[in-house]
C-alpha cells in the first residue's frame, strides 16, 4: 500500500472507524455500504456526532483476520481522502486505540481520557 504506519494483521478482529463531516457524509455512508456489500462486513450506524474517543463524525466497520487482507486495500484505495482509523479487538481498549491504531490519511487526535478509568 505504500503507507505510513499502514495497517497490520497480527490480531483476529479489528474495527474500522470512518471519519466524516457534513460535507462527505453522503460519500462516507456510500463506502461503508459498499464494504459491507462487497465484504459481507458488519457496518455500525452512521453517527453524525462524536461518539466514544472518535473525534469526528464516523461509521464503524468490524471485520476479522481473514477479511484484512483484501479489505484494507480496497478501503485505502476507496477512501478519497476520508480518515480511517483501523485497530485491533483485543478487550483492551486503551491498547486498542493507541498500540494497536493505524491510519489510513491524516491521524486525528482521539479522546482516550475515556480509557482511563
Amino acid at each position: 500500500m505504500g503507507i505510513e504506519n499502514a495497517p497490520v494483521n497480527h490480531h483476529d478482529y479489528y474495527h474500522a472507524h470512518v471519519y466524516f463531516e457534513q460535507e462527505t457524509l453522503a460519500f462516507a455512508t456510500k463506502l461503508c455500504e459498499q464494504a459491507g456489500e462487497r465484504f459481507g462486513l458488519s457496518i455500525g450506524r452512521v453517527h453524525q456526532k462524536n461518539v466514544g474517543p472518535h473525534p469526528k463524525w464516523s461509521c464503524q466497520i468490524s471485520f476479522s483476520s481473514s477479511e484484512f487482507d483484501l479489505f484494507i486495500p480496497w478501503l485505502e484505495k476507496e477512501r478519497h481522502g476520508l480518515t480511517v482509523l483501523v485497530h485491533a479487538l483485543t478487550g483492551n481498549n486503551l491498547k486498542d486505540h493507541t498500540d494497536y491504531a493505524y491510519w489510513l490519511g491524516k491521524p486525528a487526535e482521539l479522546n482516550l481520557s475515556i480509557f482511563k478509568n
